[in-house]
């Protein structure tokens, strides 16, 4: 009588930069440019100055993959939402002050139509 285990997916510690750019369907020269753009992004280098990516890193490349090719940002947007602490899609882009400013701008132009149509 033997014991399964349920180990799901052998995950690995660390990947390599094609790994990585296969799993994200991105190409080797992106990854380093992102890199170089991106504070959130440094994987740690092995003994050889190869490039080692760990699970945070590969996670750091798909939200700035979806901020830049999903969700239209620019490389400076996308950069000032990984500072703000982007969450994925349930990050709105804008900070609690930015958004009650726009919901009293909107409460002010729903207050004048109100008075336009009695």
């Amino acid at each position: 009588m033997g014991v399964k285990m349920n180990l799901g997916e052998n995950k690995k510690l660390y990947y390599s930069i094609s790994e990585v750019a296969k799993m994200t369907d991105l190409e080797p020269y992106v990854l380093r440019f992102w890199e170089k753009e991106f504070s959130q992004l440094h994987p740690r280098k092995n003994r050889a100055g190869n490039r080692i990516y760990q699970e945070k890193d590969i996670q750091t490349v798909k939200t700035i993959k979806k901020l830049l090719y999903d969700e239209g940002y620019t490389i400076e947007g996308a950069k000032n939402a990984l500072k703000r602490g982007y969450k994925g899609e349930d990050d709105i882009g804008f900070t609690k002050e930015q958004l009650i400013k726009l919901l009293l701008e909107i409460r002010g132009d729903l207050d004048e139509l109100r008075k336009l149509f009695p």
